[in-house]
């Protein structure tokens, strides 16, 4: 989709989620591990859900993140969504986030993406932006 073809569409922005991974190239990081920083921009329709004001006609953003796992001790360092004391929002970014270690950032983004878009067909477009906040220059 062409970058003028978004200006028109709504987005779901969730930002600033921490987790802490093995993901690198050096083989401290694949032992000790970092905080790893995720936004992700998802865009789709959001017309039918702004007139309706019902969640089933849009993709809630805590949903862009769940996982087909659960998770018990869950501690959370950014805000997240809560209905009637139930954490939702982190699940997909998560998984990978926490999961198996990648080599490349551009991998780990990749997973994210592709994952959002397996699981939401209503989404068009799909922005992973993943950070180390701790990287020494």
């Amino acid at each position: 989709m062409a970058g003028s073809e978004l200006v028109d569409q709504d987005k779901l922005i969730p930002r600033g989620l921490k987790f802490h991974g093995f993901h690198g190239v050096k083989p401290e990081e694949k032992k000790l591990g970092q905080k790893f920083v995720i936004d992700v921009d998802a865009w789709l329709d959001l017309r039918a859900a702004g007139v309706s004001d019902d969640i089933a006609d849009t993709v809630s953003y805590t949903d862009i993140y769940r996982c087909l796992t659960t998770v018990s001790n869950l501690k959370l360092e950014s805000p997240c969504a809560a209905v009637d004391g139930i954490i939702y929002g982190i699940w997909i970014v998560k998984d990978v986030v926490e999961g198996p270690s990648q080599n490349l950032l551009e991998s780990v983004a990749h997973l994210i993406a592709n994952t959002t878009f397996l699981k939401f067909s209503q989404i068009s477009a799909v922005r992973v932006k993943v950070g180390k906040p701790h990287v020494a220059s």
